[in-house]
């Protein structure tokens, strides 16, 4: 199972991993994201158009391509952790973490006895592997094949990210820029960061590198992907279905009118 998570494959042999960013529910818009060469698509049941039955339409359609399906919560409530990775999810991330508590509380939720207290029994996860694991090969194999990440986008998690990347069986701190710059009073104004927020960035990944953790963090375009994988980040998005789509529309009509082809710039 270990070996089929894309992005787990990544980390352990220290190279970059990229990945897209799914909004708009469909099996299709799944597939699109996942051809696209990335190692990863990020299902998102926060801020995204996607329910619970869109979520379990989306994970087997990207893990029948090889990719690694994640699952981004709506909140760190642990019937969701029980519901994305019962749908075969290869990894969870919970969004405006405030505490080390609580990270330590997700980890319970997410690991099966004894390290935690997840229940067994979903008959659909492991289908989401290939090959596909036997329900004992499952039960054995989760809880060092499945990723539990968090985000660090409050100023409470800003506080204790040390203390939260020292948590046993968070594999990533995954930073939002927008939130956290928001929580921390220096939001992203015109794709423009405040010199706070980018030290409050730096902080968060050298948090990790002390732990020995992976950071990763939220792009807007695949230049700014770059940007953030020559800082040394280990997981970044490329893009979100959503939002290029809106720029690749409203680009083509504007050549269409003999008008420029604008650039995507690092901001919704």
């Amino acid at each position: 199972m270990e070996a089929c998570n894309r992005l787990k494959t990544a980390f352990a042999q220290g190279k970059k991993s990229m990945g897209m960013w799914q909004m708009i529910p469909g099996a299709n818009v799944s597939r699109l994201l996942a051809r696209s060469g990335v190692d990863w698509v990020m299902v998102d049941c926060e801020h995204g158009n996607i329910d619970d039955g869109a979520m379990h339409d989306a994970v087997p359609a990207i893990a029948a391509l090889g990719v690694t399906p994640l699952v981004r919560l709506p909140d760190i409530q642990s019937w969701m952790v029980k519901r994305a990775l019962d749908a075969g999810a290869h990894g969870i991330l919970v969004p405006l973490l405030r505490s080390a508590d609580q990270a330590r509380e997700l980890v319970q939720a997410a690991k099966f006895p004894p390290w935690g207290k997840r229940g067994f029994g979903s008959p659909i996860a492991p289908g989401r592997f290939n090959p596909v694991p036997s329900f004992t090969e499952y039960l054995q194999q989760a809880n060092e094949a499945l990723l539990t990440m968090v985000q660090i986008e409050t100023q409470e998690a800003l506080y204790q990210v040390d203390e939260i990347a020292a948590v046993e069986g968070i594999d990533v701190l995954f930073i939002g820029p927008f939130d956290l710059g928001n929580n921390i009073g220096h939001p992203i104004l015109d794709g423009v960061m405040a010199p706070e927020l980018e030290e409050a960035i730096a902080r968060i990944l050298a948090a990790c590198r002390k732990a020995g953790k992976k950071c990763g963090i939220y792009a807007t375009s695949g230049e700014q992907a770059k940007l953030y994988s020559d800082q040394g980040f280990d997981m970044i998005s490329v893009s979100a279905d959503y939002t290029a789509l809106d720029h690749i529309l409203k680009q083509q009509f504007s050549a269409s009118q003999g008008g420029p082809l604008s650039e995507k710039k690092g901001s919704y």
